[in-house]
């Protein structure tokens, strides 16, 4: 898919909105810290945290400030405005967003357990659909006809329904659990964010500036404004966490604004071999979270092995196993975000610029990730090195 660029694509207005949730996010955070000091929402280390002093949470009570804030100036804005004028997707982020916050700061104070706050994700993922917020259509590379290469499967408000609330459960869950090092969550979810917002914004230019296509790009920036504005504050050594008021808004967020997305593709721009373009919102959105995914469903299959329940906690994350090869806490959060950005970013990348050349630059940066991964195992194992001999 290449995009033309048209004179009015609201690339400035975007970042401003971005801006705006990131400022709100950033002042708001210092007094959702007291406040949550105040009403008992304290993280207190257990066995399987790495903070070793109690800190507060629940910062994504500040997130969703954020948000609200980018939102409130985005419907101010002439260009943007047309996001809220012809879809009710960005109301339908702000009201499941607000309940599902309410449900994870509730969490946050009180420890619900997980079936209570399962129920809640299903809850929110409902409030999504009952505003239309669902996935429509998507390409399968199989059923063409003549010599058309697959076909578009076009789901009723039934199946689009389930997928979505399918989809906002699993991203949910994936972001909740992959928020174990001090700024992981935050800095993943800039990352995808942010990787969204470009494809929408692929999506805005390749349509000549449909206004359907102005929602998900609209969900993605402030998204990426109110994790940006709270990294500051979350970044180790943190002074604040976000909850699962934080992880599960941006769980839900990341799935709204992909689902908002997969409705419009037209497809009828692709020549019939452009897999990958017609591939492009499954492949973004599976890219964007793969690390998340990945560990949520490794930590699935870890727990039922053992007889567990999925939800059961313990120290075998990803993060956790780049503690144990070695890596410091930041360095393990930084090498996790160079893996994330590379497959968010590459995927992206593939969808708007040559394949070839962006598969082999995108290989290249995964094998230098991969490489930096593992040299502190190497550097243990390292002939005539004594630590390891004392190991």
């Amino acid at each position: 898919m290449t995009p033309t660029v048209t004179a009015g694509l609201p690339i400035r207005e975007y970042i401003l909105v971005g801006l705006i949730s990131a400022a709100v996010t950033f002042l708001l955070t210092a007094v959702v810290r007291r406040f949550a000091i105040k009403v008992g929402a304290v993280a207190v280390p257990r066995k399987r945290d790495v903070h070793v002093v109690p800190i507060p949470r629940m910062g994504g009570l500040a997130m969703y400030i954020g948000v609200l804030g980018g939102m409130a100036v985005a419907h101010q804005l002439p260009v943007l405005r047309r996001a809220f004028e012809y879809s009710y997707d960005p109301v339908a982020v702000l009201v499941g967003g607000a309940v599902i916050v309410l449900i994870g700061a509730l969490d946050d104070r009180f420890e619900l357990d997980a079936w209570t706050k399962l129920a809640g994700q299903i809850m929110c993922a409902g409030i999504l659909v009952l505003f239309g917020l669902q996935w429509v259509s998507f390409w399968v590379p199989w059923g063409g006809d003549g010599d058309a290469l697959g076909q578009v499967l076009i789901l009723d408000r039934n199946q689009g329904g389930l997928l979505a609330v399918l989809l906002v459960v699993v991203m949910v869950n994936a972001m909740n659990f992959v928020d174990g090092l001090d700024g992981l969550a935050g800095g993943l979810g800039l990352i995808a964010a942010a990787a969204t917002c470009a494809f929408s914004l692929g999506l805005l230019a390749s349509s000549g500036g449909d206004v359907g296509t102005y929602p998900p790009a609209l969900i993605a920036a402030t998204l990426a404004g109110a994790c940006l504005g709270f990294l500051p504050h979350n970044f180790q050594p943190a002074k604040i966490f976000m909850g699962d008021s934080g992880s599960m808004m941006i769980g839900l967020m990341l799935a709204a604004a992909s689902t908002s997305a997969s409705g419009k593709i037209n497809y009828t721009s692709f020549d019939a071999t452009d897999v990958v373009a017609l591939l492009s919102p499954l492949f973004v959105v599976a890219a964007v979270l793969f690390l998340p995914l990945l560990d949520l469903v490794m930590a699935v299959i870890r727990r039922t092995r053992r007889g567990e329940s999925p939800f059961a906690a313990d120290k075998m994350h990803l993060h956790h196993r780049l503690l144990e090869i070695g890596h410091s806490q930041r360095r393990a959060v930084l090498l996790i975000y160079l893996w994330a950005g590379l497959l968010a970013f590459g995927a992206v990348a593939v969808t708007l610029f040559d394949t070839a050349a962006v598969f082999w630059i995108t290989c290249a940066g995964l094998a230098v990730a991969a490489l930096i991964s593992v040299v502190p195992r190497l550097g243990r194992h390292r002939p005539g090195n004594k630590s390891a001999s004392q190991h």
